[in-house]
């Protein structure tokens, strides 16, 4: 098993102070935040590295069909109603902002419509640079949305090329300016490293052009060479291990220096500015999920977490002959511990230790043992009021998690 670094072996250990708690225990004292996630999957270019749900069309979008397909999907998923207001809506791709202001506008009205909003929502658009137009941003502001999530990944024309990208340095630099000029004051910039021949100080540039930009935000995070991409069977040359360390170091330190915390694996930000709906995520919180391969997460009032994914491909999600829901999966009882913890100690700080009953529904003491052998191994801290990894639980974080499996 692998932790992914981007957004993310000991053998299990068995013992017989992890209770197991009945079906009839699993009652969340308080439900879970809501957010939304909406996923458009067209980009212009599928980059060599990517292996998230994104497509290629060689013709024109179907912006209008796609639409109505979200909002007939989002009304399946409320047939049983839901009264939480949303506390934040990510749209990911893909490349949503290859979609007009006025087709984002309407989802967000028809989720305004179904379900109140939070007075502070985050609304976020993940953008690439090669799509910027200054109207389109203003546009997008005035719709509603408030934080936009740039796909720069290097500041370095080579570095760009060699991943596939269809927009150069000079393109990055405008599109931040652009962002600035539509009003947006909540920005995460996403920049990549490890990448293709890069060197440290190369890698280092990037970070300190990103950081006289004043993000917000910086979403940071190591290339990986995942299954299903054109990277993973035709492997690039990437830098060696001692020098991906020293990347690592150095580029935390500098980020440190510029204000700019790391809070998580791979997210680093402002005073405040910490990513609301990524927050939701890694606190276990619950997601709405609408879209073609988008997944969701919801909590049954028997405290039994259900999460579910999509139709993949485009086609078969606009097709009315098929269902949009692809699948669906049961996480209860033994599964809960490994399921809330995959989440949670992807954050520096942790998560209070009171929140795994809030949003489980089981004791922690149920899973006391593992938590003791985890803090004894050194990859945990004292657990009794805050689950958190120690320094070396995060370097080790496969491990740690593979405990409570």
């Amino acid at each position: 098993m692998t932790v992914s670094t981007r957004s993310p072996g000991s053998a299990e250990v068995h013992n017989s102070r992890a209770l197991q708690p009945s079906a009839s225990s699993l009652q969340p004292a308080v439900s879970p935040p809501l957010a939304a996630y909406v996923h458009i999957p067209w980009c212009v270019k599928k980059c060599p590295y990517c292996d998230f749900n994104s497509h290629t069309s060689a013709t024109g979008l179907p912006e209008t069909e796609y639409v109505d397909a979200l909002i007939a999907d989002l009304d399946q998923q409320l047939i049983g109603g839901e009264s939480r207001p949303l506390a934040s809506i990510f749209f990911g791709g893909g490349t949503p902002s290859l979609f007009s202001a006025a087709s984002l506008g309407r989802i967000l009205h028809a989720l305004e419509d179904r379900l109140s909003f939070a007075a502070d929502i985050e609304i976020t658009l993940e953008a690439n640079p090669g799509t910027f137009e200054q109207e389109k941003f203003a546009g997008y502001r005035a719709a509603g949305i408030n934080r936009l999530s740039i796909g720069i990944q290097s500041f370095n024309a080579g570095h760009l090329k060699a991943l596939g990208r269809i927009h150069d340095d000079a393109e990055a630099l405008r599109a931040v300016d652009m962002a600035r000029r539509a009003g947006f004051d909540n920005l995460n910039l996403d920049l990549m490293h490890g990448l293709p021949g890069q060197t440290v100080d190369q890698a280092l540039a990037d970070i300190a052009q990103a950081i006289e930009l004043g993000p917000e935000h910086l979403s940071w995070y190591q290339l990986t060479l995942e299954p299903n991409t054109v990277f993973y069977s035709k492997p690039p040359v990437l830098p060696e291990d001692d020098i991906l360390w020293d990347i690592q170091e150095a580029g935390q330190a500098q980020l440190a220096a510029a204000g700019l915390q790391q809070y998580e694996i791979s997210a680093y930000a402002l005073s405040g500015r910490r990513a609301r709906h990524n927050l939701n995520y890694w606190q276990y919180g619950d997601f709405l999920g609408i879209g073609a391969g988008a997944h969701g997460k919801l909590t049954r009032a028997d405290g039994a977490v259900e999460r579910y994914w999509k139709t993949r491909l485009p086609r078969d999600y606009l097709d009315p002959a098929k269902a949009f829901a692809a699948g669906s999966k049961t996480i209860a009882g033994q599964e809960l511990p490994f399921d809330f913890l995959m989440n949670a100690l992807r954050l520096v700080d942790g998560v209070p230790s009171r929140l795994y009953g809030e949003r489980t529904g089981q004791p922690l003491e149920t899973v006391a043992a593992k938590l003791d052998l985890a803090v004894e191994r050194g990859l945990l801290e004292p657990w009794q009021v805050q689950l958190r990894p120690t320094e070396r639980g995060r370097l080790f974080l496969n491990d740690l998690l593979e405990m409570f499996l």
